[in-house]
């Protein structure tokens, strides 16, 4: 179940943001090669023989099989059309993607080899041919308890029996109350399937989930609801956005076993009373290299030192601000010197420490992003927020903690010198000290750090676009 999953998200990486260099004549579903395909793992994905596959195709010879190019798979009677894949998002359920998509419950369980709705994660991707844009049918509906199919077929300007049609139902009374129903046309009542009345929307961005990454969840409610749940095994905590959604932001441990972890929702209402929802969500490998071993002053990686440190920094990193101070986008905190700013070690890389001249050993990861660099050189404050910590530490040295709000909080380790103080207000591209050599550290060079809700998460990811 797993490797099917991984393979899938293998192939949606490069399937959704392609699209046909050109066609051709095809008798059955086309599958569009992308780079890095080859016959072998297309032939495995679609569970056919290489051999089928280039006999269908006239294929020669099994390296030559350029980017763009259309296959026909075979073996997939009854199927015709662009092979798509769709991601699961929160709420998404066969029978919804069943039903928008107009594809037949035979010929979807045919394409995905579905045994059970269980495996519906978030973030795994589905294949769907595509269909004619007639047929597909993207508003969403529901019929309230003692509301009938025709009240709601007569809302959507349609028939009963075209809405039931279209739904797989048997007739005008096969309705259940909040069963979520698909319609062409327009809709104010936008509810996913599979959520309690007390939303209206729900999404998780970038999916699926790497280890390291960061998980946005935006929430859209009806008036008067307090929103909490959890990501994996951490609380999460909602903030109002200026649209009118809620937006929790979750960082993901950088050694998370890759796999299916819980996500859940929950909506107070104010009567006191909690409507939840859970699913399944899938994360996947961050595929982070090893660093060459590090030899390191053994006090540095000793527990009796890096344990109340790691704790100290818990604490720290742990309040939830609700002032958002920064706005769009991070940018480098080493942009002031540009010329030496290259990566010397990126995020999540896995890391061997062996304290010199001892037998001391300690495995673990890159918590943050390092940056080449000599003494002296000036760091920046990557975006808006207040100085929450500004001292020594016997790992990360001359340290300074910014917190950004909504959770999200920068370190800047090694410094040779501190330019800010705790309680300081900070604007992006500040300067607030200078790179140093101190701490746990084979030379200088600036170390940046980002938690998100009590995880170390990848700052490149916020370089590269804005949160949330």
């Amino acid at each position: 179940m797993f490797k099917r999953a991984i393979i899938i998200i293998f192939l949606l990486t490069t399937l959704i943001s392609s699209k046909p260099a050109y066609a051709q004549e095809a008798s059955g579903p086309v599958y569009i090669v992308q780079s890095g395909d080859s016959l072998s793992s297309i032939a495995e994905f679609f569970s056919v023989s290489i051999n089928e596959l280039m006999s269908v195709n006239g294929i020669s010879d099994p390296n030559q099989l350029d980017a763009g190019q259309q296959l026909i798979i075979p073996g997939l009677e009854g199927v015709t059309g662009i092979l798509n894949v769709e991601v699961v998002n929160f709420g998404d359920s066969f029978r919804s993607l069943v039903r928008r998509t107009q594809v037949s419950q035979a010929v979807f369980k045919k394409l995905n080899h579905v045994i059970s709705p269980s495996q519906f994660y978030v973030g795994v991707g589905m294949i769907v041919p595509a269909q004619d844009e007639n047929k597909i049918l993207n508003t969403r509906m529901s019929t309230s308890t003692g509301e009938s199919l025709l009240e709601l077929a007569v809302k959507q300007n349609t028939d009963v029996w075209t809405l039931a049609g279209n739904n797989g139902l048997q007739g005008s009374w096969d309705g259940l109350p909040g069963d979520t129903l698909f319609a062409s046309g327009e809709s104010a009542d936008q509810n996913i399937s599979g959520l309690p009345s007390a939303f209206i929307s729900a999404e998780i961005r970038d999916l699926p989930i790497k280890q390291g990454g960061t998980g946005v969840i935006t929430v859209q409610t009806i008036p008067a609801v307090t929103l909490s749940g959890i990501l994996v095994d951490h609380p999460l905590h909602f903030f109002p956005a200026e649209n009118g959604t809620q937006v929790a932001l979750q960082g993901v441990h950088a050694l998370l076993e890759p796999g299916v972890y819980p996500l859940r929702l929950d909506a107070t209402l104010a009567d006191g009373s909690v409507q939840s929802y859970e699913q399944s969500i899938l994360i996947v490998s961050g595929n982070y290299p090893d660093d060459p071993l590090l030899y390191v002053d053994p006090a540095t990686i000793d527990p009796a030192s890096t344990e109340p440190e790691q704790q100290q920094l818990i604490q720290i990193t742990m309040p939830s601000n609700p002032t958002k101070y920064w706005n769009g986008q991070f940018i480098s905190p080493a942009i002031a010197y540009p010329e030496f700013a290259l990566f010397t070690s990126k995020y999540g890389n896995r890391r061997t420490y062996i304290g010199q001249g001892t037998n001391l050993q300690v495995q673990g990861f890159h918590t943050g992003l390092d940056y080449g660099g000599g003494t002296g050189l000036p760091i920046t404050a990557p975006a808006a927020g207040q100085v929450v910590f500004a001292g020594f530490l016997t790992v990360r040295g001359n340290a300074t903690i910014i917190d950004h709000g909504w959770g999200v909080y920068s370190g800047f380790w090694h410094q040779s010198e501190i330019r800010v103080q705790v309680g300081q207000m900070v604007q992006q591209n500040e300067v607030i000290g200078l790179v140093g050599g101190t701490g746990r550290v084979t030379g200088p060079h600036l170390h940046w750090e980002l938690w998100v809700n009590g995880v170390q998460a990848d700052p490149l990811d916020w370089l590269n676009q804005a949160y949330p």
